[in-house]
């Protein structure tokens, strides 16, 4: 049985960045996202889209936020992927939802990641 979507921490790292407490280095806005580059970045272009909204993880992301929000959210990721030229070769979008996942920021966002070949998405033996 599923359980409960963690409340979610108004002092997360995601939420600062979207207060103006900790910079971010911009990729794009729009109403109701927000797109920055990974200060550790995993390829050559790595870009982290959350929505501004209040929302810990994809679940919570689908169930809650209006149709406006997750158009608003999906179309900026598309529009990043095209700006960065990301299209013709390939990308990949990564959301980690909850514990075992590895999800370090309970704010949902996904990870743009692309500009070279990024390989198989897990080894086998993981």
């Amino acid at each position: 049985m599923p359980t409960a979507t963690p409340a979610y921490d108004p002092n997360n790292v995601f939420a600062k960045i979207l207060r103006g407490e900790i910079p971010a280095e911009r990729v794009c806005d729009s109403k109701h996202s927000f797109a920055f580059y990974d200060i550790s970045p995993l390829a050559p272009i790595h870009v982290l889209v959350i929505p501004r909204g209040a929302y810990t993880d994809l679940h919570d992301f689908i169930s809650r936020a209006s149709d406006e929000e997750i158009l608003d959210f999906w179309k900026l990721v598309d529009k990043i992927s095209a700006e960065q030229s990301l299209i013709p070769s390939g990308f990949r979008l990564i959301s980690n939802v909850g514990r075992d996942s590895g999800q370090e920021v309970p704010h949902f966002h996904v990870h743009l990641l692309g500009g070279r070949p990024l390989g198989p998405i897990l080894a086998a033996d993981q």
